[in-house]
């Protein structure tokens, strides 16, 4: 068997305290690990975990400067952890993402195989201005430029990146565990009681469509309640709170990174509204599949790609006021539950998104050395 030493790079760092990427991470260092290869995940100093190995995973704190000067930290973080990695000898490197390291690109180590994950066509998110944007689409062409190979996470990423570069790209989504361990009496923390709340959990940014969500559910005369899981300290976050904490039915719980928190409020709540519009096969999506949750989901190609005809759809406001008043009656939601409990077992799993990264690195890597 052949056995690599690869680089992870391009997340906050593990174990997940932040999103989608850092829980990739964290997932497939220790599976790629237990398959025998070397594997190295670069943390930022910021990281609350400080040692230098995680489950016998290495780990390298580089100095992340975001919590000093905003979102331009993240081009000094991505810049100290690629020439830290100049240094060593990695058969392969995989980036998460490519915003901020695609401008370094000329100064990738060159006797390493570059692999990208295209993520999710960053510049379409509403939180940046037209000028960042630009940028987006600019850094998206050098990191085409700079990779020797491709991952996409979403079947649209896919299409779209293949139509638009004219490149070859490998289809692997993100994976989720089914949920068993539920434990009711976490409930009581949050004032809720089983099935009798709705939910979402999302980053606070506008193209989540939070808004939308709040506001039908604010319209409704629903005596349910309305649990929002996520940190809402940023400007979108704090304009959500003001806007909606009046409404006593809405409760906004801060972000919250244990997770069997998190999996019991979605196993146990009435409707799960997911409202991400833009990226890839979304992580918090495929837990409320595993976790058994009747998914109310906003309507574009990225989430019917993945639910198919097993969620309910929403457009707007008045979408959603109509989905929370019905939400006694839905016969199919059983059905919709188990199909969605289907795709994890089949295709959506962690050993299965393992196993298919494990394949990819190790084709790369023998494609670039031949």
């Amino acid at each position: 068997m052949q056995l690599l030493n690869i680089a992870i790079i391009g997340s906050r760092g593990i174990p997940n305290y932040y999103g989608g990427f850092e829980q990739m991470a964290q997932y497939l260092a220790v599976g790629l690990l237990n398959k025998g290869h070397q594997v190295t995940v670069y943390n930022s100093h910021n990281h609350p975990y400080k040692e230098n190995e995680w489950n016998g995973v290495k780990l390298v704190h580089c100095f992340d400067a975001e919590n000093m000067i905003g979102t331009a930290g993240q081009f000094v973080y991505d810049f100290n952890c690629i020439m830290d990695a100049r240094k060593r000898h990695f058969d392969v490197m995989l980036f998460l993402g490519y915003t901020s390291s695609s401008v370094f690109g000329s100064i990738f180590p060159k006797n390493a195989v570059i692999i990208s994950n295209m993520d999710g066509m960053e510049w379409k998110r509403d939180k940046y201005s037209k000028p960042v944007q630009k940028f987006l689409r600019f850094a998206e062409k050098l990191a085409v430029k700079y990779s020797d190979f491709f991952v996409a996470d979403s079947t649209v990423i896919k299409t779209y990146v293949e139509e638009k570069y004219h490149i070859e790209s490998k289809y692997i989504p993100y994976g989720a565990e089914m949920f068993t361990n539920k434990d009711e009496c976490i409930l009581a923390k949050f004032g809720v009681e089983k099935m009798n709340y709705h939910m979402l959990m999302a980053r606070m940014e506008p193209e989540n469509n939070i808004d939308m969500i709040l506001q039908g559910f604010h319209m409704s005369n629903s005596e349910k309640k309305f649990v929002v899981i996520g940190n809402y300290n940023n400007s979108f976050g704090k304009l959500m709170y003001q806007k909606y904490h009046h409404d006593e039915r809405i409760i906004f719980t801060g972000g919250i990174f244990e997770s069997c928190v998190t999996n019991t409020l979605r196993a146990y709540c009435r409707l799960y509204f997911h409202g991400h519009s833009v990226g890839g096969t979304n992580p918090s999506l495929l837990e409320a599949m595993a976790n058994g949750s009747i998914i109310v989901a906003h309507d574009n190609a990225f989430n019917r790609a993945v639910l198919n005809g097993d969620a309910y759809y929403f457009k707007t406001p008045e979408d959603v006021e109509q989905l929370v008043l019905k939400s006694n009656g839905h016969k199919e939601s059983a059905v919709m539950v188990k199909n969605n409990f289907v795709k994890i077992e089949e295709e959506y799993n962690w050993p299965n998104i393992v196993n298919q990264y494990e394949s990819f690195i190790i084709e790369c890597y023998n494609h670039s050395k031949k």
